[in-house]
């Protein structure tokens, strides 16, 4: 029933205070607000200014049963989310002390929930106690998608900030990494460390960290590799997630440069793809860019970025002639 906070770099502890009448159950700090919400199985929700001496500024009601989780939405940081053991999901302004609305549709008792990252995507996800992950469009209210094969409880869901990926984590210590588009199971592994009770994910990078009732495990998703290519005449191409970005590493260059040294370029935004890039491969003529991933390819032009042909493949291959591929 005490949130503690500590100074990290000391291991000092800055403040003590008792937040709820029970048990805790959920933190979440504001990104960029002094403000701290804690959700309790007293089935409230506090919001904490730490500028103000950690003065408790806003108590949330309307749960009537414990709160289990908290996610901040990354796209509009004045609203949130809870997921609680009386089965819904219920969306939060700040400023407002009773929910928006609430999303019903699980059988049993939601445990974790968290927003999307992902472009214009108005979705959440909720993991529940009737064995299933739902995927929620919050503007519209209603259920996209229920992910269904866990054996047991749903414990912990996340959405990846940068790779198009749900994670859910299960009460048997299964994780399951699901594609965010078509909601198609990706793979599954288990540590064998019983329960998982939680994910935790960084901003800047690919890697994934599981409590378990036994320990921790981090680990890393996907392959740190650049997505990149470079036509004949020195303009390179490469995808920073959806986004592709070009340059032309000739006009960079000095005439006096030497083999290895780094050169000073400015990007240009060409625009993005449609599909998450897994491979970019220019066409011999230059003129055409092909983009592989997730079973599909997409041709655009390598300078407008515009799409001229598109089809389902595992790979790709460009014919000397550029009109021909396979």
């Amino acid at each position: 029933m005490q949130v503690r906070v500590f100074n990290y770099n000391t291991r000092e502890k800055v403040k003590e205070f008792s937040a709820h009448q029970d048990y805790i159950r959920a933190i979440a700090i504001h990104p960029t607000l002094p403000y701290v919400l804690t959700g309790s199985d007293d089935t409230s929700i506090k919001m904490w200014n730490w500028d103000k001496n950690w003065k408790c500024i806003q108590t949330f009601t309307g749960h009537n049963y414990f709160v289990m989780s908290i996610s901040i939405n990354p796209k509009d940081t004045n609203t949130f989310a809870s997921a609680s053991l009386d089965k819904t999901v219920k969306v939060w302004n700040l400023g407002s002390s009773e929910p928006n609305f609430t999303l019903r549709g699980h059988e049993n008792g939601v445990n974790a929930v968290d927003y999307c990252h992902e472009g214009d995507k108005p979705y959440l996800i909720s993991g529940a106690d009737d064995k299933t992950a739902k995927v929620w469009d919050y503007q519209n209210q209603t259920c996209v998608q229920t992910l269904s094969g866990h054996t047991q409880n749903v414990s912990a869901v996340v959405y990846h900030p940068h790779l198009p990926i749900i994670i859910t984590g299960c009460e048997d210590g299964e994780v399951r990494v699901w594609r965010s588009d078509t909601y198609t199971k990706f793979t599954a592994f288990s540590y064998g460390m019983d329960r998982i009770w939680t994910f935790g994910y960084t901003g800047t990078d690919n890697t994934l960290a599981i409590g378990y009732d036994e320990g921790l495990v981090v680990i890393s998703l996907g392959s740190d590799e650049p997505v990149i290519s470079m036509d004949g005449n020195g303009r390179i191409t490469w995808a920073r997630k959806n986004s592709i970005q070009s340059l032309n590493v000739k006009m960079s260059m000095d005439a006096d440069i030497q083999d290895g040294e780094r050169i000073s370029a400015t990007a240009k935004e060409l625009g993005t793809c449609e599909i998450y890039p897994e491979a970019l491969r220019h066409s011999p003529n230059g003129r055409f860019v092909a983009v592989s991933g997730h079973s599909e390819y997409i041709i655009y032009t390598a300078l407008a970025w515009r799409n001229k042909a598109f089809g389902s493949g595992l790979d790709f291959a460009w014919a000397l002639d550029s009109n021909e591929y396979a």
